[in-house]
């Protein structure tokens, strides 16, 4: 396929450019010909690789940013007052939502969309390690960075674009994939959805605006959601007719587990992945289903997975401290999730699984607290921090904070250590005199705790 420019001698400004999605689209509509121009509320590493990639990348939200003939993106994060905002409707500029914008992405290749609640950034990356590795050199937009590339957008020249569809706010709804993968379905985003029905019906509409596949989990509640009708297509006599769509279930009934990683078979392949747990086996057959309905040559795929080396934040091994303890970052931020992450940490045969997690947003504190609780007691040590509180304002959630999760770990822990530690220098001190050669440290939640496993592996 060309790589064309379609977007040449069109401006666009991203509000909140430096986030894990926004990023990614500056990337590649810099990459499709674009003015890229942006801000974000202070300076970063993801600043500066815009920079690197001719993005006019900005710190700090001020009304003087905004190029007067730029189309303004927005996500749902940045409301109407922010300044930048402001200052584009005052002039009458076009605004587009994160989502309308990865929209006009997606229609200019064939698509592959993985939405869940769970595993979609380590899904996402995989079918883009898998299909690089077959030489299909991909387009994607993944809300993490894809280890093997060192980013998390590109380009590409192939004729499929994979990207990431978030469901906190709806904006999967948008997108209108060849290919829609869903690997679970849980009431996570409380702010969005009022039930599990709710989030239901919202994972059955997307998996409906598919046109050639869908790929699910094979779980009933799961298989339910996949069985829209067919989509039209127009004969050769320009009828519509009705184009069956494909439903692949999915599963992985008995992976091998060990220090090693993970072995399992599929379509009479072996599977082996360096990336530890049996959830990562399920979100590797869910890519390696999605390759093969996009041409991919099933070995060939499968092979390509034996060095995947993850996504960023994403088990992602940060070091050793100095007293031998392995740390390991990871995006769990949900009580399956934290169970999952725990579990594949005892597959590391660790002297000791030390769970440090950071809660995120207060609202899914107070729903979920106690199935938190229950997570981390798995682990032998549990060290709770307060709640990291991203868009939500703590007066408005009163009584909500990380000692809720401790007491529920404790409640649940059998007497195993329970630490309620809200401020990071505390939880160092206690980390440091606590961890020994052989544990295994996890850091855990969808915060900036991950940078308190850095400082871990810093101390002297």
């Amino acid at each position: 396929m060309t790589d064309e420019r379609p977007w040449a001698g069109r401006r666009l400004h991203f509000i909140g450019i430096g986030g894990a999605g926004m990023s990614g689209l500056a990337l590649v509509a810099r990459a499709l010909g674009a003015d890229v121009s942006g801000s974000d509320r202070a300076e970063s590493p993801a600043l500066e690789r815009l920079r690197e990639a001719g993005c006019d990348a900005r710190a700090d939200h001020d009304a003087a940013h905004v190029p007067p003939d730029a189309e303004v993106v927005y996500s749902t994060a940045v409301p109407p007052e922010n300044p930048e905002r402001a200052i584009a409707r005052e002039r009458g500029q076009r605004e587009l939502h994160r989502a309308d914008l990865l929209a006009e992405v997606t229609a200019l290749r064939r698509c592959i969309a993985v939405s869940g609640t769970h595993g979609k950034t380590t899904t996402t990356s995989m079918v883009v390690h898998a299909l690089r590795g077959c030489g299909m050199d991909p387009g994607y937009l993944v809300g993490g960075e894809v280890r093997s590339t060192g980013a998390n957008a590109g380009w590409g020249a192939g004729e499929w674009v994979v990207v990431e569809a978030d469901e906190s706010d709806r904006s999967l709804l948008k997108l209108h994939p060849d290919v829609a993968v869903l690997t679970n379905a849980e009431l996570d985003h409380h702010a969005t959805y009022a039930s599990q029905a709710d989030v239901d019906d919202t994972f059955r509409a997307f998996l409906a605006k598919a046109t050639e596949a869908v790929v699910v989990w094979d779980r009933p509640e799961l298989t339910a959601l996949a069985t829209g009708g067919a989509a039209p297509a127009p004969s050769a006599a320009g009828f519509m007719l009705a184009v069956p769509i494909e439903r692949v279930a999915y599963d992985v009934p008995d992976p091998r587990l060990g220090p090693d990683g993970v072995r399992f078979d599929w379509r009479g392949v072996e599977v082996r992945l360096r990336v530890p747990g049996a959830h990562n086996a399920l979100n590797a057959v869910a890519a390696l289903e999605a390759c093969r309905l996009a041409g991919a040559d099933p070995a060939q795929a499968a092979a390509a997975l034996a060095d995947f080396a993850g996504a960023g934040r994403r088990f992602e091994h940060l070091g050793t401290t100095p007293s031998g303890a392995a740390v390991y970052d990871d995006y769990a931020h949900h009580p399956t999730e934290v169970a999952a992450t725990i579990a594949a940490a005892r597959t590391l045969d660790a002297r000791r699984v030390v769970a440090v997690f950071q809660p995120h947003l207060y609202s899914r504190t107070r729903a979920l607290a106690r199935d938190f609780g229950r997570a981390l007691a798995h682990a032998d040590v549990v060290v709770v921090l307060d709640v990291y509180r991203a868009r939500e304002r703590p007066e408005d959630f009163p009584g909500v904070d990380g000692k809720l999760i401790a007491d529920a770990a404790a409640d649940a822990a059998n007497g195993r250590t329970v630490a309620w530690l809200p401020a990071f220098d505390d939880a160092q001190r206690f980390l440091q005199a606590q961890l020994r050669a052989g544990d295994v440290c996890l850091a855990m939640g969808a915060g900036d705790v991950d940078q308190l496993g850095r400082r871990l592996v810093a101390a002297p």
